[in-house]
């Protein structure tokens, strides 16, 4: 039997090194008294306030930030994990039996979480304990909410009521400040905006041939995309932008996605639906938007091209309301790849969303299938839904261990 307590320090170090989350960390620090001593992670913190956005500049084009101490934005963290049962040396459930949770926790007061709708900003009714030693989990993706500290009494009047994405950058020691960071959103003017943390001030920034769609965090590097698909590279130091791939007309929302390494671009075409709404949902006749199909490319950086992807083989995409993410079928424990699902409220409003497990948490996500070009709601496909909600047996079971372990006499 290994005594890993007496593993050299030094080795210990090298293990730490390759941890990558939270998650990792705690099961490391678990391991033995010698390696949670070895090992303290610093952990990055989040801003407490910080100014809201400039609504306006002076006749040099400069920015005008709102100094009112009253109003201002905080910062809170989303994090986006597959949990799975633990697996066992003489496994025998099949992918089909074996399923998956796909579940966004936000983290709140010291030792709880609230957990979310992977795609959504919709919190669930959850108050159970769950111990995560006894599962597998895998951090997917992370997302940052900038949230209102008193809402500006103008900021609806101004559409200055902030929904857009938000990405962060840890600068770690590179500026003297182990919390040193900076972020990266869509000014409501779809203009870029950045926040540095040692400037203590928004800048917006005048390049927009075309409103800004989406921004993202890949390769250590901002990148952001126009509603015509140019993308470019952000710098936060020159606050300069410089060309990564000429647009892509088509579509009318643009998404960009990380998968297997490479950056990707989505298109989503949207197109104008009119008649009544479902009468059990609205009594009113008006114009909607309806998704109609999605188009993928992939980077090509050294002719600065998208270059159209017609397959994405064992993988699914995931466009979130405030990320995007993307899983193997592997990793999810489904049989189907070569979907996107995105949400959607068109499945709602027109009466189309299924039943579903009766609390509504997913019937505004649809499912695109590359292979057949068709759109449906997630309902007509029970292996992606219960990816969301309610939680697979297996994590009541879990619980109920940790419930009974903790009612027994110590």
């Amino acid at each position: 039997m290994a005594e890993w307590s007496e593993i050299p320090k030094e080795l210990l170090h090298q293990v730490t090194q390759s941890l990558d989350t939270s998650f990792d960390f705690f099961r490391f620090r678990t391991v033995c008294s010698t390696w949670r001593s070895s090992f303290e992670p610093k952990l990055h913190r989040l801003p407490g306030r910080f100014p809201i956005f400039p609504n306006s500049e002076d006749e040099n084009h400069v920015n005008v930030n709102i100094s009112n101490p009253c109003f201002g934005f905080h910062l809170s963290k989303r994090t986006v994990y597959l949990i799975r049962p633990p697996q066992t040396r003489d496994e025998t459930e099949s992918v089909a039996t074996t399923k998956s949770w796909l579940v966004k926790v936000e983290e709140g007061a010291p030792n709880r979480k609230r957990l979310l709708n992977p795609l959504k900003r919709h919190r669930f009714e959850f108050s159970e304990v769950i111990d995560i030693e006894k599962l597998s989990i895998l951090e997917i993706s992370h997302e940052y909410v900038l949230n209102y500290i008193n809402c500006p009494p103008n900021a609806l009047i101004d559409g200055n009521l902030y929904m857009e994405k938000v990405v962060l950058m840890n600068l770690g020691y590179s500026e003297g400040d182990f919390d040193a960071f900076v972020l990266l959103t869509i000014h409501v003017s779809g203009k870029l905006a950045i926040f540095k943390s040692s400037d203590k001030k928004w800048t917006i920034l005048q390049d927009m041939p075309s409103p800004y769609d989406d921004v993202m965090l890949y390769k250590g590097n901002f990148y952001a995309v126009d509603n015509n698909g140019r993308t470019v590279l952000v710098d936060y130091s020159s606050f300069d932008v410089s060309l990564v791939a000429n647009p892509v007309f088509g579509g009318d929302k643009k998404y960009l996605v990380e998968c297997k390494g490479d950056l990707l671009l989505v298109d989503m075409y949207l197109s104008i639906d009119s008649g009544s709404v479902d009468s059990s949902v609205f009594d009113a006749c008006f114009m909607r938007e309806k998704t109609v199909k999605f188009e993928a490319f992939k980077l090509d950086e050294g002719s600065k091209e998208w270059v159209n992807v017609d397959n994405l083989n064992e993988n699914l995409l995931f466009l979130g309301e405030d990320c995007c993410f993307s899983a193997s079928i592997d990793d999810l424990h489904v049989n189907k790849g070569n979907n996107v699902l995105f949400v959607d409220s068109f499945f709602i409003l027109s009466g189309e969303s299924d039943e579903g497990d009766g609390d509504g948490h997913d019937h505004d996500v649809g499912v695109f299938d590359f292979e057949n070009q068709c759109i449906k709601p997630v309902g007509q496909y029970p292996e992606y839904s219960k990816l969301f909600w309610p939680p697979p047996s297996w994590i009541t079971s879990t619980m109920l261990d940790v419930q009974n372990h903790s009612e027994e006499p110590s």
